[in-house]
């Protein structure tokens, strides 16, 4: 006999935190389910014709006749859920998380099996306390048909899932935001605020990991000095809320957010996180990490590693194709310089000249604008290293005076001083090169280029080993950096000097593979 089928819209629910919550008050966390159940989840049921398929504990799996009437149903129950836990103390207040799903299950007796049902407890579970997430499926059939707002949540990897599934997040929650400010004009800096990472496991200890790392990437990502990041206060008021990206973005006056999710298997950790453009909700960068959980503080600081050296980048390119967009006439000192860097990077001779001339308007735009300074000293410093330069000397003592003007315009940024010691060890002063790349290194250890330049210095100063500490840390903060060639030839000539010749010669082959190799 074949085992009969069919299409159901499926909503998954549960409690987020149950387990913490029944060891505070076993008894009343129990009538307070019930008293859910009996005031707002059967009469919302009734009204939207779903039914109960099974009960499990803090949780129910339900099932509608129509993909609308489960997100209505959804909607209508966490707004419910908003004004009965109004007057309950926060820490005691049940907040639940659902999943909505349209797809295909197996039927037996009044009981339900199958992918279908999988996937909807799969959304569930990554669906923010308060929130409701649904499938694709389940979004293309509501789109336009209800009154709600849905939040791109872009592709997220589900346990058991075989492959990525693309989600939207219930957007209604936004409104129990706390109003932290109307609405915040954009700094000239990009801008980025951390969300409080999602704990998705129900374990505390997860719950202080994941805190963990918010709060390592604010710190990290504030020694960036071209990035303006909110403080850790401000973005915690949004822990445990099911927010609106754009909401975010508009109270805290960002262009870009991070948010993420810890998941603990056995003795390993998944991290799950996004950068995200406020104002449209695009995702522009998502990537997960899966650690070993031996030792949760090396766990924790190389995943903020790893995090912060693709976020600085990813940002910095954004930036760049930003100002390239922008009105060429911009009275803007910083998208001026964004041009510029635009151009510097491509390391051509006309394109060199024309960064020059836009850090030069940038700085005839705000002459206290230290990065415009920093942008011209390296600009001028690549003429001479690629050999367009005329006339060398004076190209070096144009770079060195525009270099100072940088750091001392802005003694913590840590690119100007790393350039300041580029163009010192290009001019012969070793020692001078090496204080001002170590300054560099302290002021911003996420710097790849700072740690490249003080290789560089240090092998120059005769300290080989220190040299190719320092290179190899370059290339670990930078995987894909378009001056991956001349990280790794630097590696190679250390590497003779230090006798693996053998070595040398793998890593000058793979230096020659770069995208960014000259013949």
């Amino acid at each position: 006999m074949s085992e009969r089928r069919r299409l159901a819209a499926i909503v998954a629910t549960d409690v987020a935190e149950f387990s913490r919550l029944m060891g505070i008050d076993e008894s009343g966390t129990l009538a307070t389910l019930k008293a859910h159940r009996a005031e707002l989840i059967d009469p919302a049921l009734t009204e939207h014709g779903g039914r109960v398929v099974k009960t499990m504990g803090d949780g129910l799996l339900l099932e509608f006749p129509s993909v609308v009437e489960a997100v209505r149903f959804t909607v209508q129950f966490q707004e419910g859920m908003g004004r009965l836990g109004a007057g309950a103390p926060p820490e005691r207040r049940l907040a639940y998380r659902i999943g909505v799903h349209l797809g295909d299950v197996i039927v037996e007796g009044d009981d339900l099996f199958g992918d279908g049902v999988n996937v909807a407890a799969r959304l569930q579970a990554i669906a923010q306390p308060g929130g409701i997430c649904l499938s694709q499926h389940a979004y293309d059939e509501v789109r336009d048909k209800v009154p709600f707002g849905f939040a791109d949540g872009g592709e997220q990897a589900l346990k058991n899932i075989a492959r990525p599934m693309h989600v939207w997040r219930w957007a209604g929650a936004a409104a129990a935001v706390p109003a932290v400010a109307p609405a915040l004009a954009l700094p000239d800096k990009p801008s980025i605020a951390v969300l409080p990472f999602v704990n998705m496991s129900g374990d505390a200890e997860q719950e202080y990991f994941a805190d963990g790392i918010t709060e390592d990437l604010i710190t990290e990502l504030s020694r960036f000095g071209e990035l303006f990041v909110i403080a850790r206060n401000s973005t915690f008021v949004f822990k445990g809320m099911a927010v609106d990206i754009q909401e975010v973005g508009r109270r805290l006056g960002v262009r870009y957010v991070v948010e993420g999710s810890v998941r603990r298997t056995s003795q390993r950790v998944r991290v799950s996180a996004q950068l995200i453009e406020a104002a449209t909700g695009r995702h522009v960068w998502a990537e997960r990490y899966d650690r070993d959980l031996a030792d949760i503080f090396a766990a924790q600081d190389d995943v903020t590693l790893a995090i912060v050296t693709a976020i600085a980048p990813t940002v910095g390119a954004l930036e760049r194709a930003r100002a390239r967009r922008a009105p060429c006439c911009s009275t803007s000192a910083w998208e001026t310089y964004q041009r510029g860097l635009w151009h510097v990077y491509r390391y051509s001779r006309d394109d060199l000249a024309t960064a020059r001339t836009l850090f030069a308007h940038a700085i005839q735009i705000d002459s206290q604008f230290a990065p415009a300074h920093a942008g011209l000293a390296y600009a001028v410093y690549a003429e001479v290293l690629w050999g367009y330069a005329t006339d060398v000397s004076a190209h070096l003592a144009q770079a060195r005076h525009a270099a100072s003007r940088a750091v001392a315009l802005d003694p913590r940024d840590a690119l100007a001083h790393q350039i300041l010691g580029r163009v010192l060890m290009t001019s012969g002063d070793v020692r001078q090169a090496v204080t001002e790349c170590e300054r560099a290194v302290t002021l911003n250890p996420n710097l790849a280029a700072a740690h490249y330049g003080l290789a560089y210095a240090l092998a120059l100063a005769g300290r080989a080993e220190a040299a190719l500490a320092s290179v190899d840390r370059a290339v670990r903060l930078s995987p894909y950096d378009p001056l991956m060639h001349a990280f790794l030839t630097l590696r190679s000539a250390l590497l003779i000097i230090l006798g693996h010749f053998q070595q040398a010669l793998d890593v000058a082959r793979n230096a020659l593979q770069q995208p960014s190799a000259t013949a």
